[in-house]
């Protein structure tokens, strides 16, 4: 009887806990070619496809010193989903930058959750690439 009583307990316990949603781990990193440093201080923006093709804002940041966004912040929901972080390049170097390519936009799909993607730009004065980094 007592053994009934402890699994009705939890049994209860466990369906009024709430479940938390599963979140990726996206982070970016800015890295100059042509100065061989990380781009510091550009503005960057973290938006997700919604199932009707809209993206929806999620979060912005600017990069670091170093050229380095670690995280787009706390408690941002970022479930499996497409994503693309766009950068202001205008604003790299100073307010007069007039570089080739004034937005790089990168999409990605980020299917796993609690997974962490990081998602490098390489930039040089007429071109950039991105890849999966770690």
């Amino acid at each position: 009887m007592m053994r009934h009583r402890i699994a009705a307990t939890l049994a209860l316990s466990l369906f009024a806990t709430p479940l938390v949603a599963q979140a990726s781990d996206i982070s970016t990193h800015v890295l100059d070619l042509a100065q061989g440093v990380g781009g510091a201080d550009i503005p960057a923006t973290l938006e997700r496809k919604d199932a009707a093709g809209n993206w929806t804002r999620v979060a912005t940041a600017r990069t670091d010193g170093n050229g380095r966004i670690r995280s787009f912040g706390e408690g941002i929901d970022t479930p499996p989903g497409i994503y693309r972080i766009s950068f202001d390049m205008t604003a790299y170097a100073g307010s007069a930058a007039k570089p080739f390519f004034p937005e790089i936009s990168v999409t990605f799909r980020a299917d796993e959750a609690k997974a962490h993607y990081h998602v490098p730009v390489v930039v040089s004065p007429y071109g950039y690439s991105s890849y999966r980094g770690n």
